[in-house]
């Protein structure tokens, strides 16, 4: 952005807001605080996983704060190792409410309230911007999660397998066809988990919008826990991702404003389409990885802490197709992830401006004691910069007395060569993926 913009929720990650427990009063105390607001139009109401009211909140609550952050940190690095592995051979309009769902590739996501099917079968899909098949656990499936709704397919007057041979099926990763059915099915690995499917079509709904024969997978086998409880629906680029299915409807472009962790029910937002977007928003180019096609690539050029552009190795913050290096805009991650020696020079910087001891907590290395003074932390990018205030760049204990720097160095190694700006830092922000004009924008809106 030519002009710096403040996000200005406050993110207090307490072991209050952690524990099942918690929003268990909460939702007892505050009567309707936890009502449901309809979807509307276009637009998709959101949730965040660890939310008092999120329907998908981990069963057991965390220890302690630091068992949560620690925990936290090791996921956003599995979920860093994921993307960086990743590689791929007029319109109307669309508000989708948006709450904070259960984790995605082993960390929390964001959630969106979808129907499959004739009739109608209802579920909590989680969207994620760095993958694009959809898929559901159906009925039947073997290692699904245990206890969530699945859907059913011979229940459906509307579904039907993909063929053996159809252009769908030549999308999808490792195809295979059932000899008996004629069927097309496939099988991909998805961070920790390795999962089969049958490739289908049905109706989907999202707000007041049906799209007819859509394509997705049906769980059949899963081995290992990192798979969305209710299903996925990718928002990536590829060709079988929501985005490229309902190109003549929504114009490849959509936009989000995530709310904070602790946000009650679906207070976020998900627009689909042309229509409703801001219309002055300052945005940077969107880029493109052939190897990486999914992924959301701009072109990062620098850091400041305070009023000091922080000195970084031009190569940690390059884009390269060929390494797949750069920096991507991921709603996945929970706290932003920076390759070792952009890393490292920011916290040089910004432990110097706040001149105090410092101490570490779980995978934070940046963290104090007592009250303390931070400096904003700004990320500049071609043709705007977004600058991130105290809220959303440091999280504090439950008592207030300990507070971290909430970003951290990406994994060593082949991994290591992306930047991932992540949800926290997004939060509280309109931000706009604009495919056909290649480019991606930040304009600041609550929607906590």
């Amino acid at each position: 952005m030519a002009a710096p913009l403040s996000i200005l929720s406050l993110l207090l990650l307490s072991l209050s807001s952690l524990h099942p427990t918690s929003a268990t009063k909460s939702n007892t105390n505050n009567g309707g605080a936890c009502s449901t607001a309809p979807d509307s139009g276009s637009t998709l109401r959101i949730i965040h996983a660890f939310g008092p009211c999120s329907p998908l909140r981990p069963a057991e609550p965390f220890p302690s704060w630091a068992d949560f952050l620690t925990d936290q940190t090791q996921r956003d690095a599995t979920r860093t190792i994921y993307l960086t592995s990743l590689a791929t051979t007029g319109t109307g309009r669309s508000f989708v409410p948006v709450a904070s769902g259960r984790q995605i590739l082993q960390i929390p996501n964001y959630i969106v309230r979808a129907q499959l099917g004739t009739p109608a079968q209802n579920l909590l899909l989680a969207f994620d911007t760095s993958n694009d098949v959809a898929w559901m656990p159906c009925t039947g499936c073997t290692g699904c999660p245990a206890g969530s709704p699945s859907f059913n397919p011979t229940v459906s007057s509307s579904y039907h397998p993909v063929a053996c041979g159809s252009v769908q099926c030549n999308q999808v990763q490792n195809p295979t066809c059932n000899p008996s059915t004629k069927s097309c099915a496939f099988g991909l690995s998805y961070a920790s988990s390795s999962v089969q499917a049958a490739l289908g079509q049905d109706s989907l709904s999202l707000a007041s919008d049906i799209v007819s024969s859509y394509t997705f997978g049906c769980l059949q086998n899963v081995v290992g826990n990192s798979i969305p409880p209710q299903g996925l629906l990718g928002l990536g680029r590829g060709s079988l991702s929501f985005l490229t299915q309902t190109k003549s409807i929504y114009g490849s472009t959509f936009s989000y404003c995530l709310p904070s962790f602790k946000s009650l029910n679906f207070s976020g937002t998900l627009r689909l389409g042309l229509k409703g977007q801001p219309v002055r928003i300052k945005s940077t180019p969107l880029l493109s990885n052939p190897h990486r096609s999914s992924l959301y690539y701009v072109n990062m050029t620098g850091i400041k802490v305070g009023r000091r552009t922080v000195p970084i190795p031009p190569a940690a913050l390059a884009f390269d197709p060929a390494t797949g290096a750069g920096t991507v805009i991921d709603s996945g991650t929970m706290f932003t992830q920076l390759v070792r020696p952009a890393y490292e020079a920011m916290r040089l910087e910004f432990r110097r401006q706040v001149n105090a001891p410092v101490t570490t907590l779980g995978g934070f290395d940046t963290c104090y004691n007592g009250p303390v003074k931070y400096p904003t932390i700004t990320f500049k990018f071609d043709q705007m910069q977004v600058t991130l205030p105290e809220e959303n760049v440091i999280i504090h204990s439950s008592s207030g007395s300990l507070s971290c720097l909430a970003m951290a160095a990406a994994p060593e190694g082949l991994n290591g060569v992306l930047n991932v700006i992540a949800n926290m830092q997004q939060q509280n922000h309109r931000v706009l993926f604009d495919i056909p004009n290649s480019r991606v924008g930040f304009a600041r809106e609550v929607c906590t």
